[in-house]
């Protein structure tokens, strides 16, 4: 087992914690019940490629920074265009969806866990108000949750891991990010935090090339290597 010695968690928010997709399905259905599930997933993917390539061109310097309700509400648009749905009303419901996602089943007892032994910081690129609304929603547990829209930019620019460590008043080597995705990891090692990898469904898996502290299969798993680090 490899030494670890740090003095905080950190952790993504979306798809580490909570089931960002099958929240998103559920806001579909309900924009367009006669919709199959063959044609939700087309939406979905259609909502997850937007809010990519937004994120990508705000990251790029091609779009001026914009809060994640913003970009879900343009998502949510392209999805009721696609559905042939005209109800602003129905349109803005969609738009909060991604404030109402699910939890993984282990989600609320391994933090729990965890925050015995540490304290516990959420890290998303959800706005304020989004961030809010999930952790009440998913009964998301922190000690301190930080928003993206702190930094005016998405992760993995730097800026966004240095919310954590100006926080925890640690140096970066002293915190552990933990995601289901090998591309945030790899932000977060950039600054120089500790990196823990949760398989999710969901998730970006780690390539060959890389090199991550812990690999979990849940936060159980992650729990008890922790506790035996």
């Amino acid at each position: 087992m490899l030494e670890l010695e740090i003095d905080a968690v950190v952790f993504d928010v979306l798809g580490t914690l909570v089931d960002e997709p099958a929240g998103i399905r559920a806001g579909i259905r309900e924009l367009a019940p006669s919709l199959d599930e063959s044609r939700i997933g087309e939406l979905l993917s259609l909502w997850q490629q937007h809010i990519s390539r937004e994120q990508c061109g705000i990251l790029g310097g091609v779009r001026p920074y914009l809060t994640s309700d913003v970009l879900d509400l343009e998502a949510a648009r392209l999805i009721a265009d696609a559905a042939g749905v005209d109800d602003p009303t129905a349109v803005a419901a969609l738009a909060l969806s991604g404030r109402r996602l699910p939890p993984w089943p282990d989600t609320v007892a391994g933090l729990a866990r965890i925050a015995e032994r540490f304290p516990l910081i959420g890290l998303s690129n959800a706005s304020r108000t989004a961030l809010l609304g999930l952790n009440a929603h998913a009964g998301l547990r922190w000690h301190q949750a930080l928003s993206a829209e702190d930094a005016r930019t998405y992760k993995p620019d730097p800026a966004v891991y240095q919310l954590a460590v100006t926080v925890s008043g640690r140096s970066p080597e002293r915190l552990l990010m933990v995601a289901a995705h090998a591309w945030d990891l790899r932000g977060a090692q950039g600054l120089g935090l500790r990196t823990a990898y949760v398989a999710r469904p969901v998730g970006d898996p780690p390539t060959s090339a890389d090199r991550f502290d812990l690999h979990a299969d849940d936060l159980a798993d992650l729990a008890e290597q922790l506790d035996s680090a």
